[in-house]
């Protein structure tokens, strides 16, 4: 995941209009049913960065001086910290139009 184009995500909590998120699909339930998935891959992706950078400190030694060696560490988790929240990503991709989704169900009735 591309941390680097989040800087129009707002990093706190956001009035959203409602009757944006049904504009798409036609039902507000399923709008925040395709924003939680996407949140939840966008949280495995964060996530699985995070660790991925953090594993270059693994040591298995602990000392004095390993707390004074580990501000790089500490740089790295606060990044992450200081990021949007998940939910408010997946929340612009989706007013953006950014997410593709598609309800199979009714892909089906149509075809019928």
């Amino acid at each position: 995941m591309a941390t680097n184009n989040l800087s129009g995500t707002p990093t706190t909590t956001v009035v959203r209009d409602l009757r944006k998120f049904d504009k798409e699909t036609g039902n507000i339930y399923e709008s925040l049913a395709i924003i939680s998935k996407r949140a939840n891959q966008i949280s495995a992706q964060m996530k699985e960065e995070l660790h991925n950078k953090l594993s270059d400190f693994t040591n298995d030694s602990d000392t004095l001086e390993e707390v004074f060696e580990n501000r790089e560490q500490i740089e790295i988790s606060s990044y992450y910290e200081r990021l949007p929240k998940p939910t408010l990503i997946a929340v612009e991709e989706f007013l953006n139009g950014k997410i593709y989704h598609r309800n199979p169900i009714k892909e089906n009735r149509n075809a019928l």
